[in-house]
């Protein structure tokens, strides 16, 4: 089954209402990280989510709190959609010891297991082969559970997106793939990486393992949500793994210094009008669902948290060096 934009679900305003929140969300705290990083505070490399908010936000507004995630390099948007504290994400940006990874992870490498995020991976279709060992681990544990691997649209060449489809199609596992399509494998365009019978539908890569296939708009959050919670059901019904097609843009470089010297203005201004932070807010209060003065209360409030939590990381201490071995293996044998 592929079909491109032709999902629809009835969804309660309370929700829309949360997805544009999270949207937002996002946005807000990619752009204050932007600008940080800028400014010398945030070290190392980031790879930002900016452009690409409606995915994460609905897919994981799809998914159970105890449903399984895994991310990529550029995970700071599936975190945020699945939750996470934008305190504990910002000191983990800037190296501090109250971050998720007690700032040894940094951007790439948030994770939160308690939450159902198994890891941000740097490594390229690194999250899948993880996402299907839960589904799996759900699946023989007789749970409801599903795992859910987003990634970029360089990963189905990889082989570690075959043999965990190959391997979640023998055994139909609930585990449900998003392939965001940004168009761009780092700097290389999607034509340069895939035969051209993919280039339209890239969910043509589930067929042979016969996972169930969708293809959306990516930068129409409600039209994912619809197609995530539809895939997201019937895998944890017992239908066996799927594949999503989100159509997106990251509309940023693929890192901050990135001079995007590969992409047109014309390319960029075409999908920056399809914004779905400029879009979804105008549909919601042309629908009557959302106020102005509403909308600006969010979007107060929203730039207040972030605001917060770049004090609590500016003020949060770096590890002590003695911890930089703590951590590197399991403790369950001293536990039993």
């Amino acid at each position: 089954m592929s079909s491109k934009n032709r999902h629809q679900r009835d969804i309660d305003d309370t929700v829309r209402i949360d997805m544009l929140r999270t949207m937002l969300r996002i946005r807000e705290f990619e752009t204050e990280m932007r600008h940080k990083f800028a400014d010398g505070e945030v070290p190392g490399f980031l790879h930002l989510y900016i452009g690409q908010e409606a995915v994460a936000t609905g897919v994981c507004q799809a998914l159970d709190e105890d449903d399984y995630l895994t991310s990529t390099h550029r995970g700071h948007g599936h975190c945020v959609a699945r939750g996470l504290d934008t305190k504990k994400m910002a000191a983990e940006l800037y190296g501090r010891e109250t971050g998720y990874c007690n700032g040894k992870g940094g951007s790439m490498h948030i994770a939160d297991v308690t939450a159902g995020m198994l890891g941000a991976n740097g490594i390229v279709a690194g999250g899948i082969p993880i996402a299907t060992g839960a589904a799996l681990s759900a699946k023989m544990r007789g749970t409801d559970q599903v795992a859910v691997p987003f990634f970029g649209d360089g990963a189905p060449s990889q082989g570690a997106f075959h043999e965990s489809f190959n391997f979640a199609g023998t055994r139909e596992l609930p585990l449900v793939g998003i392939i965001e399509n940004n168009q761009y494998g780092e700097m290389s365009g999607i034509e340069e990486q895939h035969p051209e019978a993919t280039l339209d539908d890239m969910t043509l890569y589930g067929e042979p393992y016969e996972a169930d296939r969708y293809q959306v708009d990516g930068m129409d959050v409600e039209a994912v949500y619809a197609a995530a919670a539809e895939a997201i059901e019937n895998a944890r019904g017992g239908g066996g793994p799927a594949l999503i097609e989100c159509l997106t843009y990251r509309f940023v470089g693929h890192h901050e210094g990135d001079s995007k010297f590969y992409r047109s203005d014309e390319e960029e201004a075409e999908w920056e009008a399809r914004d779905p932070i400029d879009r979804y807010p105008e549909q919601l209060m042309d629908e009557g669902v959302l106020t102005e003065d509403e909308f600006a209360e969010i979007q107060a409030d929203i730039e207040q948290e972030i605001e917060d939590a770049v004090e609590f990381a500016r003020e949060s201490p770096f590890p002590d060096p003695s911890a930089a071995y703590e951590g590197l293996y399991s403790n369950q044998s001293e536990q039993a």
